[in-house]
């Protein structure tokens, strides 16, 4: 295995991502650059706090976010930011390049432009993409750059979500695949899983293929966002997040933008239908609605009117945010006694009202 010594980190892009990722890095003890695009507004600013201000918001709301990204907040110390305009030269410094920009293949390679000509030799390149293919992120760079390269796919949240995909392209040094394996176990608490490179990997390819399942449920049982987190959550042994949580944590842009890369990428595959997206989706896309990252997605936080603080649930049929409601059925509460979740399942699939329906459709 290439024995490699890593100090600093340059993570590229502060949204949900890769402020958090810039994080745990800083957690294990690193030093990292954290960077991202100057506001509009601020193109002809001079002042560092106006061109940095996106980055920097970024990582100020990771800090206050809950689970904590760091173990402790003078963690944060490690961390310095800055813009793509001013600081990308920093990178010069840096043993490893994270890339964590937007999902679109033209914009990472613009970003690729910048790191080839500031990287020094040797360094390890890497984009954290949830599904575009790794190959196509890496055609036209030099042949130092494609050696170093490949993808390696964290989870939100980073600190917490044990898998990290490794995904090499045909030109990765098989000692840097063998190191970051290693590195991703050793020092950063993670399990990792060598990934071919095919449509949204293994996680998502899975993962996105059983939310866009549920999502086309809910049309077909007339179901709401709060009935299907309950019914998706730990009664099945899944965590609280259930399904419309974790979307809103994910962002509805990056799930969309997966499950069209795997419908436009695996035509003949059985269950392509399956990824189609639904027209309240596409809706919340055009209306920014893109969950944790914009403020407000499936949900979204509020203040009653004493001020306590409140989580509104979308409806899909009106598209007005309104007052959770407890869901009721009688599997639900026929089966939540029972510990055994081997059992809980028969029990639940079996039930005679809508629950059972939906684990029928769902489970079959």
């Amino acid at each position: 295995m290439e024995k490699r010594i890593i100090k600093k980190v340059a993570v590229l892009g502060s949204g949900v991502m890769g402020s958090r990722i810039a994080c745990h890095f800083a957690g294990i003890g690193l030093q990292v650059l954290l960077l991202d695009i100057v506001p509009k507004e601020a193109v002809e600013s001079k002042k560092p706090s106006e061109r940095n201000k996106i980055v920097n918001d970024a990582l100020t709301a990771a800090i206050k976010s809950n689970p904590s990204p760091v173990y402790h907040k003078n963690v944060i110390k490690k961390i310095t930011t800055g813009n793509f305009d001013d600081d990308m030269k920093k990178i010069s410094d840096c043993d490893w390049v994270i890339e964590v920009v937007v999902e679109r293949l033209d914009i990472k390679k613009q970003v690729y432009e910048k790191v080839e000509q500031f990287r020094k030799p040797g360094t390890l390149i890497t984009s954290n993409t949830s599904g575009i293919p790794i190959h196509m992120l890496s055609e036209g760079r030099s042949d130092d750059f494609k050696k170093h390269f490949c993808g390696t796919h964290f989870f939100n949240p980073p600190r917490y979500l044990r898998l990290l995909e490794i995904i090499p392209t045909p030109d990765t040094d098989p000692g840097i695949i063998d190191f970051l394996m290693n590195y991703g176990d050793l020092y950063l608490g993670k399990t990792t899983v060598l990934c071919k490179d095919t449509p949204a990997f293994i996680a998502n390819r899975i993962g996105v293929f059983g939310i866009m399942s549920l999502f086309g449920l809910v049309d077909k049982l007339g179901l709401s966002i709060d009935e299907v987190d309950a019914l998706t959550g730990p009664i099945i042994g899944r965590p609280k997040s259930a399904t419309f949580r974790t979307a809103d944590v994910v962002g509805i842009d990056t799930l969309v933008k997966v499950a069209k890369g795997v419908a436009d990428n695996c035509p003949n595959d059985e269950a392509r239908d399956a990824f189609t997206i639904p027209a309240w989706l596409q809706k919340m896309v055009d209306n920014n609605w893109l969950g944790d990252k914009t403020g407000q997605g499936f949900f979204k936080k509020t203040k009653g009117s004493g001020g306590e603080k409140e989580i509104l649930t979308l409806d899909l049929k009106s598209f007005e945010y309104k007052p959770r409601v407890k869901p009721k059925f009688a599997t639900l509460e026929t089966a939540k006694p029972i510990d055994d979740l081997y059992t809980r399942l028969k029990m639940l699939v079996a039930g005679h009202d809508k629950a059972g329906e939906f684990y029928r459709h769902f489970h079959y």
